[in-house]
């Protein structure tokens, strides 16, 4: 049986449907003071569920959470579920200690789950470390439906025996979302996530969409682009599940629509991610996403001469293509 959760599992558990969506992890909204704009994110947020995303994640590396206080993060998350909207948030923090608070204010003010950064800097390599922050960040999140969070630019990969060991201690650890590559969702899906109490597998890397939901059995994804391009990236997400379904022609429009936006996808594998997306955002009409949070960070002429163009290239293919309705 692919893609299961236990039976005994608790009744947060069963809330944990918006993992099983699309969620875009939101960039922080910048006032032209350079204060985080919480009205401009809850608002987007809105936007961004409304337009059919099951949630959003906040705060992960595309909400720049090392710029960031403890105490914005929080608030930013506050707000969020203040607003009636889904979160899961990110606990991505150098010290054990900061990642289980924000665990536990997650869910203190009623977050939709988790998204559980391993150890990072001290002793990050170790799995008997990484062992022990995952539990701990965990038992903080209390039942909160949580997901790890596997990605080269940690350098720690969560493997099947220290998954299956956390899961049978942390009923709340429903599955994990891979930032890898095709090696790396493969190997979840063969090694984890197809076993009958394998958990979920979410692909975290807007590049393997689709490979992941038709080869890899994904229930979800987490996406960067599905800021800028929200309802594309529906689109191509609807498209996997109904390939993954065994439907031919979805098949063939999700691979076709997958590598259209390839190369605006690819800026989610690298490190000035957030500045490619607040400009794709900015170009959408988000001005709040224009400016970054460190104002000295910037794109160089030719990243964002090129970003423009292959924009314009997508947008111009994808309004003359056939499949972007079922009409």
């Amino acid at each position: 049986m692919l893609n299961t959760l236990p039976r005994s599992e608790t009744q947060a558990i069963g809330n944990a449907d918006v993992f099983r969506g699309c969620m875009p992890a939101i960039m922080t909204p910048v006032t032209a003071s350079g204060d985080v704009d919480y009205d401009a994110l809850v608002s987007r947020a809105g936007e961004l569920v409304s337009a059919g995303m099951s949630g959003v994640v906040y705060c992960g590396s595309m909400g720049d959470w090392p710029l960031l206080t403890d105490a914005q993060r929080r608030e930013g998350v506050a707000r969020l579920v203040d607003a009636g909207v889904p979160v899961v948030v990110g606990t991505g923090a150098v010290s054990t200690q900061v990642a289980c608070g924000h665990a536990a204010h997650a869910a203190e003010v009623g977050a939709a789950g988790l998204m559980i950064i391993p150890r990072l800097l001290s002793r990050g390599a170790s799995p008997a470390a990484q062992a022990n922050h995952f539990a701990r960040v965990l038992t903080a999140g209390d039942d909160l439906p949580s997901v790890i969070y596997n990605s080269p630019y940690y350098g720690y990969q969560t493997k099947a025996d220290l998954y299956f060991k956390l899961r049978q201690s942390h009923a709340n650890l429903i599955g994990f979302k891979e930032f890898g590559g095709a090696a790396s969702l493969q190997y979840a899906a063969e090694h984890i996530t197809s076993s009958r109490d394998g958990g979920w597998l979410l692909v975290g890397v807007d590049t393997q969409v689709y490979y992941g939901f038709v080869h890899c059995g994904a229930v979800g994804a987490i996406t960067g682009i599905g800021n800028c391009l929200p309802d594309e990236v529906l689109r191509l997400t609807e498209l996997c599940r109904r390939a993954a379904a065994g439907d031919a022609l979805a098949r063939t429009q999700a691979f076709e629509l997958d590598e259209a936006l390839k190369v605006l996808s690819t800026f989610d594998e690298g490190p000035d991610l957030t500045l490619y997306y607040r400009l794709l955002a900015s170009l959408a009409g988000q001005a709040s996403l224009a400016r970054p949070l460190d104002a000295e960070d910037r794109l160089s002429d030719a990243q964002r001469c090129y970003a423009e163009q292959q924009l314009e290239l997508f947008q111009t293919w994808y309004a003359k293509w056939e499949g972007s309705s079922d009409a």
